[in-house]
């Protein structure tokens, strides 16, 4: 008997918890229109009743609102004007802090030798292309960022410590921080990031556009 590959099951789990969630959403429907941040909601994958393994693994807990109400950001928008400018996935991911499908990015393998790689929401530069290692988690990883390109906000929840990271521009979710893997990189960090939070740019300088931030 052949096991199957590790993005084979990643994928499988992935596609079963949007599934499970889809089937809750349509089986109560009062619920599914009564918060848009619930599970029931949307398709963003968070910790739902039945399925807290899952939803802890893929999404993030933190609500906007408790997570950020101690520090505010240079670009500041409503969700209206977010709308107006991001694609509907990137607002789910961004501003409502969804995760894409893994192995399905468009960053994902992309291994460029220069370049910046910047937030989706506001343009700043987050990334550089020599901060990029091939991880094979699903997502684009980095082992560094720009100084004060992004602030870190720790995700206790599910019983496991996690480090949630945002654009210290506008806040928009970028990902998960994780440390102490074993990668052969400087810092032995991983920053694992959605691609649909960001935006190559192959001409722009490191460096410029980046802000100090206080977490």
């Amino acid at each position: 008997m052949r096991f199957p590959s590790f993005p084979t099951l990643v994928r499988t789990l992935y596609t079963l918890s949007n599934s499970t969630a889809r089937r809750i959403s349509a089986a109560f429907p009062s619920q599914a229109g009564a918060a848009p941040r619930l599970a029931f909601a949307t398709t963003s994958l968070r910790a739902g009743p039945s399925i807290p393994f899952l939803g802890a693994l893929f999404g993030s807990s933190i609500s906007r609102g408790g997570r950020d109400s101690d520090m505010s950001y240079p670009v500041q928008k409503s969700d209206e004007e977010w709308r107006a400018v991001l694609s509907p996935e990137q607002f789910r991911v961004l501003r409502n802090q969804g995760t894409e499908a893994p192995f399905s990015g468009e960053y994902d393998k992309h291994l460029p030798s220069s370049g910046v790689y910047a937030c989706a929401g506001c343009s700043a530069p987050l990334y550089t292309a020599s901060h990029k290692f091939k991880s094979g988690c699903g997502w684009p990883a980095f082992f560094d960022t720009l100084p004060g390109a992004v602030v870190r906000h720790e995700d206790s929840t599910f019983g496991m410590v996690r480090t949630e990271i945002v654009c210290a521009n506008c806040g928009g979710h970028l990902g998960h921080v994780f440390k102490g893997e074993g990668y052969p990189t400087p810092t032995d960090e991983r920053h694992c990031v959605n691609s649909v939070s960001l935006r190559f740019k192959a001409e722009e300088k490191a460096g410029e556009g980046a802000k100090e931030s206080k977490a």
